[in-house]
């Protein structure tokens, strides 16, 4: 477990219930819930409504370069967020409940939306009333240890009867890890017996003081929005490992990160059946890590300083020919930086470090054309197809360029049977993206003496995908899925051999190791209980189920995918107690398990299922405190290397290092008190 990994966050009797109203057919073939469906629940703002949809389930987006794919699966008034640091889950919880006119749940494809590639997406529809409102937030941790970390968050929202808007927010706050606690450390020789067992000490530390904002206006006959955010994430860890008979170990860790980014998006109809839209992007990332490592005669030094930049552009015209079918085509261009510097020294001797300082530069543009045809109302098709080339220039310690070029094709189906079931297919061309993480080295090198260096000559990872899905709806906010996916995969990105000119192997990198297969069997529910009794409760959860088959390139074995889980699940029940003003539940979040397979050891990482009771009390429609009970289940984080005698290919296993931290939970306090 990365140490530098850490948090800086921030039953009664029961009451009948009103049922509430059913969802309704919205434009586009979107099923609409009004606000009437969330009644209840009395959710506090967009993001309550968004979880509560039924079959649906929320993903914020993946870190990567470029707009595709990176903006979650909810839309807010029928686009994507311009924005990446800023996460779509914190960007919902500023839109307040009562903003909310609608939540369409958007499933196979609809003309005239941009699901970005995904076959569900939800939308967020505001309502356009003018004026103000606003939230002051305080909240506080108590912690297991006796700590007590404060934080506050701000918000303002104004809407002017001109069509303009505005957004502020403020956070500064606090908050505990919940993988980083006291335990114990043994490791084993290769016959079992013991050769070192100690006790683990850990304190950490981490703040997030961020700034958000947008404005919106009717602009040159269309409508303009621009956003920006200012994070700062400082963060330490500091580690005492005593040793059980005298000795010690001692880590200390400091991260100082600053991230910034600015979006804007401007749209205007330009006939009745055209559409114009650009979007720009600019993020900047700063990162300075330093790790101070010390053990008997042993001292290790590990300082990264990283700084990132990305902008990207893309201008997309859309053709609605009529309600039934519409086109799309555009292009994107991102211009990505990356400088790095990384020192490494042990017993205050240098040493050098593969791909130590570099400065990388990825030039990228991209074209595409997409239909959506709904060729009856029980079937719709969507086709398209992106062609992508990139160069990637590289200076200091390694000096390359190379130039990339991948055509990416995509089909998907949707096929309603009845009014209860659907069945969705997909094909698809899929190409990731290279992670400027890859590029530098890891500071893992510091505190466990394994050397994981970087390398800016990697390829995308490229991937056939087949999909299938059904979806039935029962007991009108019922619904399950079943999703199956197939993945052949080209140049797989995991861990490869830094030969030397001699033939000597002096560490492992990321990089590209051959073919490889992913299998995930994917099922979601969402369990209306009144039926069961339980009045305005409802039982949520999804669980995948993952395998994957690589060869080794150290041992030419097959194995599995370095850092992908065989099993992801988490489930959720909630019940609204409308006579008491209340809503209270339970959060379980599935343990994961993690491989990964270096150069001379196999590192397997564990966390314990963690579960967190909460009630909300919401006396008067502006004030809201409520209360959570934060991994009452003392959460379990396990280490597990398997070190061996030089290279894994001999074979010879020299110890097992097991580390066990337990984490004992939190009480989380928050009041929220609205104006307007």
């Amino acid at each position: 477990m990365n140490l530098l990994m850490i948090l800086a966050a921030a039953q009664p009797a029961v009451a009948e219930a009103a049922t509430p109203v059913p969802p309704a057919p919205a434009e586009r073939g979107a099923i609409a819930y009004p606000p009437s469906f969330f009644a209840d629940a009395q959710p506090t703002n967009a993001f309550d409504m968004v979880i509560r949809l039924p079959g649906f389930s929320f993903d914020r987006g993946a870190a990567v370069r470029g707009l595709a794919g990176s903006g979650g699966n909810v839309l807010i008034d029928g686009q994507p967020p311009v924005a990446k640091n800023d996460l779509l889950e914190d960007i919902l919880k500023r839109i307040p409940a009562g903003s909310v006119e609608r939540v369409e749940l958007i499933r196979g494809g609809a003309p005239g939306i941009d699901m970005d590639g995904r076959t569900v997406v939800a939308n967020v529809v505001r309502k356009q009333t003018a004026g103000f409102r606003g939230a002051l937030m305080p909240g506080v941790y108590l912690v297991y240890d006796g700590r007590v970390l404060w934080g506050l968050r701000a918000e303002a929202q104004w809407r002017w009867a001109g069509g303009q808007s505005a957004e502020l927010g403020q956070v500064y706050g606090r908050g505990p890890s919940d993988e980083l606690g006291d335990g114990e450390r043994v490791r084993y020789n290769a016959d079992g017996s013991v050769r070192l067992r100690s006790l683990i000490d850990v304190d950490s530390h981490g703040s997030r003081i961020f700034t958000t904002g947008a404005y919106e206006t009717p602009l040159m006959g269309g409508r303009a929005r621009i956003n920006g955010a200012y994070m700062l994430n400082p963060a330490s860890v500091e580690l005492y490992d005593r040793y059980v008979g005298g000795g010690r170990e001692y880590e200390y860790d400091r991260i100082e990160r600053l991230q910034a980014e600015l979006g804007g998006r401007y749209s205007r109809t330009l006939t009745e059946k055209i559409s114009l839209e650009g979007v720009a992007f600019h993020q900047w990332n700063n990162n300075r890590t330093s790790v101070h490592f010390e053990a008997p005669g042993l001292v290790r030094d590990f300082l990264l300083d990283r700084k990132t930049t990305e902008m990207v552009g893309r201008v997309n015209l859309r053709f609605r020919q009529s309600p039934t079918l519409s086109m799309e085509a555009g292009v994107e261009a991102a211009l990505n930086e990356l400088e790095s510097a990384t020192d490494l020294a042990v017993n205050a001797r240098v040493i050098p470090i593969p791909a130590a300082n570099v400065q990388v530069q990825e030039k990228r543009g991209e074209a595409y054309l997409r239909s959506t045809w709904r060729a009856t109302p029980r079937l719709t098709l969507e086709a398209g197809v992106r062609q992508e080339k990139s160069t990637v220039t590289s200076e200091g310690d390694v000096v390359l360029e190379k130039s990339l070029q991948f055509t990416k094709p995509r089909a998907a189906v949707t096929w309603i049977p009845d009014t209860s079931s659907q069945l969705r297919l997909r094909v698809e061309r899929e190409v990731g993206q290279l992670n400027f993480e890859d590029f530098v080295a890891s500071p893992n090198v510091a505190s466990t003496g394994t050397l994981s260096a970087g390398n800016p000559d990697i390829t995308p990872q490229q991937a056939w995908v087949v999909e299938a899905a059904y979806e039935r709806r029962f007991w009108g906010g019922g619904a399950a899925v079943v999703t199956a996916r197939h993945f052949e995969i080209d140049d797989v990105v995991d861990r490869i051999p830094v030969v030397s000119r001699v033939g000597l192997i002096l560490a492992d990198t990321p990089g590209n190791i051959g073919k490889g297969t992913k299998d995930e069997l994917l099922a979601s529910l969402t369990l209306p209980l009144d039926r069961l009794r339980i009045r305005a409760g409802q039982l949520k959860g999804q669980v995948t189920l993952r395998r994957s088959e690589v060869t080794d390139p150290l041992t030419g074995e097959r194995r599995e995918i370095s850092g992908l889980r065989p099993v992801d699940w988490e489930a959720h029940f909630s019940q609204d107690l409308p006579r008491w003003k209340s809503t209270w539940g339970i959060d379980a979040f599935m343990g994961l398990r993690e491989r990964y397979f270096r150069l001379n050891e196999v590192e397997t990482r564990k966390l314990s299922t963690f579960v967190t009771v909460f009630a909300e009390y919401k006396p008067r429609p502006d004030w809201i405190l409520r209360v959570e009970a934060q991994g009452i289940n003392q959460r379990n984080a396990r280490r597990i290397r398997e070190v061996y005698a030089g290279p894994r290919t001999r074979g010879v296993l020299d110890y097992t290092d097991v580390r066990d931290l337990e984490w004992g939970g939190s009480l989380y306090f928050r009041l929220r008190k609205t104006f307007g």
